[in-house]
């Protein structure tokens, strides 16, 4: 009934204007026919109004028209709490809390379409329950480099699984009529230097690495908007970068929706009205620093864009193009009376949380199958780690949130246990006590007066007298770590970790690492523990999460959506020196960091491939509690098409005593191409759940494209004929099968 009469105000409004109800208030009309007969009626000042921000978070929309207000919510891992309406201070609200899912690795890490589905389900509905607009996630840049200090809001290495992951995290989101805003846009692979780095890079590697994670959210899922980042490409800002929005986004991909800036990442109004970008956000004068309240109309898309209108200086046209594109952004959201209600802090949402983070988790190491620990023996356990009890929800830049809830590792263990074991914990190192972040308290006081020496020697204690220890450290969202606005400073734990765990593998022979950390970390102790699990940010319930895989309630089925090096120096970006840049200039003459991708499409394994490294850990890998065996993979031609399409099958069996999950991988190698290639390249991988003892095949389809290359000299794809080998494995460093295809000439 709310929804009904909210519609009639509208309509009244519109009326009143215009004397009769206008087709775009109509939304059984075509939408492009209801785009036109909005812009026809609008004023030139309430175009430009249309196309910049009002308030922190929001855009007016045309009051005289009842075309609604456009509110974007920060993600994409929650729900943002309500800010003031020109600050980041919170606005007090009461009920604002949201459900804290999983950071974007941990769902990567899951190698599983159907679970970026529902996330974006998930939190589409929390987001629609709030009455926002646009969700401003996901996050889908490529992992250059293990130190970017915002790869936990991304999904990792690898082109084709980013792509993968992305289409349908926005089909879930925009089925709740919320858009879903792809960011960053692109080549935003670093923060150190986040508005002043400038990414050289050549035409095949952004094609074949930086923009496949993109175009398939553009033309695949329909991604309603897209998010420019704060970097430079050849010289000019992303947000309103010609060769990215004009000539590949909205050109080379016919993409019809509408660009957003990055908060306060626009700087001059030609660049803006020409660039491509088609509206403005930030807060305060110029998006960043502090001017006077209210002041969005200063804003460069702002009176300066209608003065220059006014006085000859601009024509109409781009004008027309970006308010077609809000208006379009509008219909799609605000202004679409069928989307449903929403939710928000649902059970529902709590299962979801709990399911993307018990298959995210990856097994690295498992010596001595010493996981799963067994709940029903009594036992005396040393947990030991701030990170046990450390809340994880909030920090770390526009991600932090304000959660109903959160379980620690700890509270999730004892819970599990209940009095069938004696847990000790021991805090054994003190590294960020902030509690605090943008007036969201995480309810945990981590202050602590002892010195390093005995919160040290009080674990050591505790781990010489545990049947197991059990070490929840890592990283967290401070500063330098796994936070927006700073990279890290090392591959290495901070706060004395590494020497810690020395000692406790020193004090007990059984000991457990679990990372939490959204990247890599360098393990020099790896062959001194017998356990280690990557446990990302997991949300509500990361204490249940890890508590159920732990204790062999949930078998592990995650595997790596990056490469875990072993140094910094395996990292493509680092060997070749180019992290993070080198000064330069921009097209106006202003100073930027010129950063040279000298590594060129060789990214991740693709590095380590090539140079015959070891990492810590290859990407793809993730151990379970049960063994699969792989046969042999077998391969035909598919008739009837237009081009060249293989099938490739394997059967795989679970050979182990547990219902286990097993992401098989599809690797393909170009044994004789022209050009230099790949060792071998994901294209494709299938989730798969087996009871012990049952086979299944997995299937596959290659076609040209799979076998394809960029060439930057016709700016074309090209699949050369020859020899190609299709390889099966259970990651980029455990090949079980294989077989090779000819691709004839055509």
């Amino acid at each position: 009934m709310k929804k009904s009469l909210a519609i009639i105000a509208l309509a009244a409004a519109a009326v009143n204007a215009s004397g009769a109800t206008p087709t775009y208030l109509d939304d059984s009309r075509p939408l492009e026919e209801r785009v036109e007969d909005a812009l026809s009626r609008m004023t030139l000042r309430e175009k430009v109004n249309l196309i910049h921000a009002q308030s922190k978070f929001s855009a007016p929309g045309v009051p005289r028209l009842g075309i609604a207000e456009l509110w974007c919510t920060d993600g994409p891992m929650g729900v943002r709490p309500e800010v003031l309406w020109d600050e980041w201070e919170q606005a007090e609200w009461t009920n604002d809390s949201c459900t804290a899912f999983p950071s974007l690795t941990a769902l990567a890490a899951t190698w599983n379409p159907d679970m970026a589905m529902l996330y974006g389900k998930s939190i589409g509905e929390e987001a629609r329950f709030r009455n926002k607009s646009v969700l401003l996630g996901p996050g889908i840049n490529i992992y250059r480099t293990p130190l970017n200090g915002r790869n936990f809001e991304y999904i990792g290495e690898d082109p084709y699984l980013v792509a993968s992951m992305v289409v349908p995290y926005v089909e879930g989101v925009q089925s709740n009529g919320v858009a879903a805003c792809v960011k960053h846009f692109a080549l935003n692979n670093n923060e150190i230097n986040r508005h002043t780095s400038n990414p050289i890079v050549d035409d095949r590697t952004l094609y074949e690495i930086y923009l496949p994670g993109f175009k398939a959210a553009a033309t695949e899922g329909n991604a309603w908007s897209f998010m420019g980042g704060y970097n430079l490409f050849r010289g000019e800002h992303a947000s309103y970068n010609p060769i990215l929005m004009n000539q590949i986004l909205k050109g080379e991909w016919g993409w019809d929706g509408a660009v957003i800036s990055d908060w306060g990442a626009v700087h001059d109004t030609r660049t803006a009205v020409t660039g491509g970008l088609d509206m403005e956000f930030g807060s305060w004068t110029n998006g960043l620093t502090n001017g006077a309240s209210n002041a969005y109309d200063n804003y460069f898309l702002a009176n300066p864009y209608y003065e220059g209108i006014m006085d000859g200086t601009y024509s109409t046209d781009e004008l027309d193009d970006k308010v077609r594109r809000v208006l379009r952004l509008t219909f799609r959201t605000a202004m679409d009376r069928n989307r449903p209600w929403g939710s928000m802090g649902s059970d529902e949402h709590v299962a979801a949380c709990l399911e993307i983070g018990q298959e995210g988790v990856v097994l690295l190491q498992n010596e001595g199958d010493i996981l799963p620990l067994n709940p029903e023996r009594k036992m005396k356990i040393a947990v030991v780690g701030e990170n046990a009890i450390k809340a994880m929800t909030v920090g770390g830049g526009s991600s932090s949130l304000k959660a109903r809830y959160e379980i620690s590792p700890l509270d999730g263990i004892k819970k599990r246990l209940g009095d069938k074991a004696d847990i000790v914990y021991a805090r054994g190192y003190v590294g960020d006590t902030n509690n605090e972040y943008n007036g969201v308290v995480a309810g945990v006081d981590l202050t602590d007066s002892r010195s390093p020496e005995e919160l040290k020697a009080e674990a050591i204690r505790a781990a010489k007298d545990a049947d197991v220890v059990l070490f929840i450290g890592g990283l967290n969202k401070s500063n330098n770590q796994d936070c927006e606005d700073t990279d890290r400073l090392t591959l290495d734990l901070p706060y004395g970790q590494n020497e810690l765990i020395e000692a406790l593998a020193e004090a007990n022979p059984n000991v457990v690492v679990v990372n939490i950390s959204g990247t890599g970390v360098a393990m020099p102790w790896k062959d001194k523990v017998k356990g280690i699990m990557q446990a990302w940010y997991l949300g509500n319930e990361t204490g249940n999460t890890l508590a159920s895989l732990i204790f062999g309630d949930v078998n592990p089925s995650g595997k790596l959506p990056y490469t875990y090096y072993a140094t910094l120096e395996q990292c493509g970006a680092h060997a070749l020196g180019e992290y993070p840049g080198h000064p330069g200039t921009d097209q106006l003459g202003n100073e930027v960091m010129d950063i040279p991708y000298n590594e060129g499409i060789f990214v991740g394994y693709r590095f380590t491939d090539k140079n015959n490294l070891t990492p810590s850990f290859p990407f793809g890998h993730g151990l379970s509690y049960t063994d699969f065996s792989y046969g042999e993979a077998r391969v035909g031609r598919k008739e009837g098409t237009n081009e060249d399409v293989f099938t490739v099958t394997v059967p795989v069996t679970n050979t182990g005593n547990r219902v286990g999950k097993e992401v098989v991988q599809l690797y393909v190698a170009d044994l004789e191409s022209s050009q230099p290639r790949p060792v071998k390249e994901l294209k494709g991988f299938r989730k798969v759940a087996l009871a012990p003892g049952e086979t299944r095949d997995v299937s596959f389809e290659v076609s040209n494209a799979d076998l394809s290359f960029f060439d930057a000299a016709t700016h074309s794809w090209v699949s050369e004929p020859g020899e190609f080998s299709l390889l099966i494995g259970s990651s980029s460093a455990d090949i079980r099968s294989g077989v090779n295809i000819t691709l004839l000439p055509r």
